[in-house]
């Protein structure tokens, strides 16, 4: 009999995402339960996963560290909120009020943890930052907004703004190509990357909007490809994933 996580012939790889947690009384529920907490997850993560051929699951904040990791054949960090300061160590007040340090630790965590076990990571929006500060990196807390607006202010989550241009010879080459026209979500960015880790995109104006860890099937985007019209980094995803699942 085959165990439920065997490396089974064709079977969809298993891909991790990441979410937040609120307090129930952002929600339209009865008064009792609104001191309870959610937790949330747009929808359009699991469907391009599964769209790509892999298998979606959210992972709660108990799902943690290399405990789950070692069950996942690839993990995806999601966008949402900043980053807290404290999580940063800059000592400043949030200006976000849904920052939230629990979710940055159980991020981080997993990051490690999949680093370690040579488990595929996507970073997403966020999740770029993410991947930047667990492997030892800053951020810029807020862009001007010069040549481009980052926020996208009045734009539709979908709506192309600029282009990024890519490094010839980096994984991002691979799946996009020399250039790719972007979404554009955010107001902070990448300011030094951590160990290991390489830029390989950027917008026109500078900021970073792609980056890779060497000898890993690790990536960050600045964007967010679950909100384009058909974004070639889920296949990529699962691709890898199916692969490091059936060598594991």
């Amino acid at each position: 009999m085959s165990s439920l996580f065997s490396n089974e012939p064709n079977r969809c790889p298993l891909i991790g995402i990441t979410g937040r947690r609120f307090r129930a009384d952002r929600l339209d529920v009865e008064q009792r339960y609104r001191a309870a907490e959610f937790d949330s997850h747009y929808a359009d993560f699991p469907q391009r996963i599964a769209d790509a051929g892999g298998l979606p699951v959210q992972l709660p904040y108990e799902a943690a560290g290399a405990d789950v990791v070692r069950r996942l054949d690839g993990l995806v960090i999601s966008g949402g909120q900043d980053i807290h300061p404290d999580t940063l160590g800059d000592g400043s007040p949030p200006t976000d009020p849904d920052s939230d340090p629990r979710r940055d630790a159980h991020e981080i965590e997993l990051v490690r943890a999949a680093v370690d076990l040579n488990v595929p990571v996507l970073g997403i929006c966020r999740g770029l930052q993410v991947l930047a500060v667990a492997l030892g990196g800053s951020l810029i807390a807020d862009l001007p907004q010069d040549e481009i607006d980052h926020r996208s202010t009045g734009f539709p989550v979908a709506e192309e703004t600029h282009y990024v241009r890519f490094i010839t010879g980096s994984t991002m080459f691979e799946i996009y190509g020399a250039h790719a026209a972007v979404n554009s979500l955010h107001h902070q960015a990448v300011d030094r990357l951590g160990g290991g880790l390489a830029a390989t995109g950027w917008a026109p104006d500078g900021v970073v909007e792609a980056i890779e860890l060497a000898g890993h099937d690790v990536v960050g985007v600045q964007w967010h490809p679950e909100w384009r019209r058909k974004d070639p980094i889920f296949s990529w995803l699962v691709r890898v994933a199916n692969t490091k699942g059936g060598t594991r």
